[in-house]
């Protein structure tokens, strides 16, 4: 081979090298490269693939605040203006709950009226309901025997709609040092057989006993399946209008006694809620402890003990009815929708902001 060819030789062998060399470092820098994109983008691909992954559960779980039955939600409201009344309890439910009620449904014009010859309470407010002056009727009892036997008399029946819950509370002058009484001895001292607080533990000191009359009573403490549902009360007795004079009544009255709705004395600045039982051993407060004193009373108040309550704990439950006429009409109608606005969330959230506890 001559020197010339040999050059060409040597010549070519050194492109193929630097070729070759340089094909190897692209390939090289390319991974390189990649590889460093790679990091540098892995963060926001893992975030995107979170991102869609939420969006993917969030479409297939619902979201259970966009689910909430409102007073909005309830069909077949009708539309008209309503008579209903009853029971002085559910006083804080018709100022707060009512009012959005017909805040929220215009249609709906309710209109509460007092009874004419009587106090107003759950028993009057019934009566009324049988005798077509009302719609319907809230109450803080169940109806009874005989008025579900009216109503069948009459044609139509009566249907109760539980919608909350509440408690009996018994109240003292706040002068009165008594531990608290048990349900039996509150039986006895509204039959008078128990007449002096040194018989329960108390002062000798009279007991001056105050209730509504039985045919107008708010709330009972003889349960409609107890013997004694039917005697008559002591003649020691006074009887009240209204719970509001009763406790103005127990206000000058050291030895005075009242049952009520504890949603709606247990608050009351002037009045000691006492503590029930079915023992002395299992007395239980109406109210949240630690009892709130009168003198720091009204810039602190007692509350409801909700948890006793709710938990069926409370000796006396106190549970709250819409009372229904089954008559196939407007009253029907109207009771039924009103049970059922109450028994939404929002109703049950705003029945219990009212003071009282739920039932769902």
């Amino acid at each position: 081979m001559d020197n010339t060819n040999q050059k060409k030789a040597i010549i070519h062998s050194e492109i193929a090298l630097f070729l070759r060399g340089l094909i190897i470092g692209k390939v090289l820098t390319l991974i390189v490269i990649g590889g460093l994109l790679w990091w540098l983008l892995k963060p926001n691909l893992l975030s995107r693939n979170s991102v869609d992954s939420s969006n993917q559960n969030s479409n297939t779980v619902p979201n259970n605040g966009n689910n909430r039955s409102t007073f909005q939600t309830v069909a077949n409201v009708p539309t008209d203006s309503f008579n209903y009344g009853g029971s002085t309890a559910w006083a804080s439910i018709r100022q707060l709950v009512d009012t959005q009620i017909q805040s929220d449904r215009p249609e709906l014009k309710l209109r509460y009226i007092d009874p004419v010859n009587s106090s107003p309470g759950s028993s009057s407010g019934i009566r009324m309901l049988l005798d077509g002056q009302l719609d319907f009727a809230q109450s803080s009892r169940p109806f009874t025997d005989e008025e579900q036997a009216i109503a069948k008399e009459r044609g139509f029946t009566l249907e109760q709609r539980q919608v909350g819950k509440d408690g009996i509370a018994v109240v003292v002058n706040p002068s009165l040092n008594v531990s608290g009484l048990t349900v039996d001895q509150l039986q006895k001292i509204y039959l008078g057989q128990i007449t002096n607080w040194n018989q329960v533990g108390g002062p000798n000191l009279p007991i001056t006993p105050f209730s509504q009359q039985p045919k107008d009573a708010d709330t009972v403490i003889f349960p409609s399946n107890s013997d004694l549902k039917n005697q008559a009360l002591g003649s020691n007795v006074q009887y009240v209008y209204s719970t509001t004079e009763a406790v103005r009544q127990l206000r000058k009255t050291p030895g005075g006694v009242y049952y009520a709705s504890a949603r709606s004395v247990v608050p009351q600045c002037s009045v000691k809620a006492l503590p029930l039982g079915g023992t002395f051993s299992q007395l239980i407060s109406p109210y949240r402890q630690p009892m709130v004193s009168p003198e720091q009373c009204p810039r602190q108040r007692n509350q409801l003990n909700t948890q006793a309550i709710k938990n069926g704990s409370y000796p006396i439950p106190a549970n709250l009815f819409v009372i229904i006429k089954q008559n196939k009409g407007r009253e029907q109608q109207i009771g039924d929708a009103y049970a059922k606005l109450l028994l939404t969330d929002q109703g049950q959230k705003a029945i219990e902001q009212a003071g009282f506890v739920g039932v769902r």
